[in-house]
């Protein structure tokens, strides 16, 4: 079983429009809502996949009735909370683009950060395979909030897969124990301080990272893939051509299809692209199903070229 924790979840409303003007009036081809939040998508697709998963997350107000219900019958344990769960906007256009308006979210007293923390300790102890953390933090939780999720996971011997960014992300990168990160390269950029521009100088930022204590990484790319780092070992790998219709979510696919049953890290690595492949094709925060995703299909290179540049992946052959 894959516990995810969602520590600022919400309902992603998604406006698809021709083209983006900004103060015109837009006509809109297509809305929808639906349960968003990093760890929410990933344990949606884990279900989807037919997974074993359970979803940790704090819901509140008029906001948190509309997450539940949009959550369908997704295995999960809510915490409530007073503030108002949070509602994020996309607006995707024709040609893919994304532009996304996300709310802050409702802050967390000291108690309900600290009962978010006790419901995931209730669930560890039942020993799951994985525990996924991942997304913002909201407001009253503390930058050390997820390092205190990785001393939890630490102590119940789980390995802790992260997806954040910013403070949060460089405080529990620092205090090691990370079972897996994953970072895109804007996020690697800012908590290693470098602008890598090749495959080499991805991996050695990754390097760093894992020499605090951590134990490997997934660095997603866009259309260039992604990039599997171990301390010893690398491989990057791409998904086949496909038309852009939302980014939003993809990332969080793709680490959902890292953590599918596979038998080794170049299987969980194809996954992974074959699952952030299939989600860029779809609307909005629509979640592939397994007949969406082609891991036939995706391409993957162990110890790819360290000078091949980062802007050439997409179109590499």
């Amino acid at each position: 079983m894959i516990l995810t924790l969602t520590p600022n979840p919400s309902v992603d409303h998604t406006l698809e429009v021709d083209r983006l003007a900004r103060g015109e009036v837009l006509r809109v081809d297509a809305t929808r809502a639906q349960a968003g939040g990093k760890g929410v998508n990933v344990a949606r697709a884990l279900h989807l996949a037919g997974v074993d998963t359970r979803a940790i997350l704090p819901v509140g107000g008029g906001g948190g009735a509309e997450l539940t219900a949009l959550l369908d019958d997704l295995p999960r344990l809510t915490v409530p909370i007073e503030g108002e769960t949070r509602a994020n906007v996309a607006v995707t256009e024709a040609d893919g683009t994304t532009t996304k308006l996300n709310a802050p979210g409702p802050a967390l007293s000291p108690t309900e950060a600290d009962g978010l923390l006790a419901a995931l300790e209730g669930e560890l102890s039942q020993r799951p395979e994985w525990i996924v953390a991942s997304g913002s933090l909201p407001a009253g939780a503390g930058e050390d909030f997820y390092v205190r999720v990785a001393g939890l996971a630490a102590e119940y011997g789980v390995p802790l897969a992260l997806d954040t960014s910013g403070k949060p992300l460089e405080a529990a990168v620092r205090a090691g124990s990370l079972g897996l990160l994953k970072p895109n390269l804007e996020e690697l950029s800012e908590l290693t301080g470098t602008s890598p521009s090749t495959v080499g100088e991805v991996v050695a930022a990754v390097r760093e990272l894992l020499a605090q204590g951590n134990g490997s990484a997934l660095v997603t790319l866009g259309g260039g893939g992604a990039i599997l780092v171990w301390p010893e070992q690398a491989w990057w790998a791409r998904g086949p051509r496909v038309r852009t219709r939302s980014t939003v979510g993809a990332g969080d696919c793709a680490l959902a299809g890292y953590l599918t049953p596979a038998d080794s890290p170049v299987d969980r690595l194809r996954n992974a692209v074959a699952w952030g492949t299939a989600a860029v094709s779809l609307p909005g925060t629509t979640i592939p199903t397994p007949d969406d995703v082609r891991p036939d299909a995706v391409e993957v290179v162990t110890e790819p070229d360290p000078s091949w540049s980062l802007d050439s992946l997409a179109e590499r052959t």
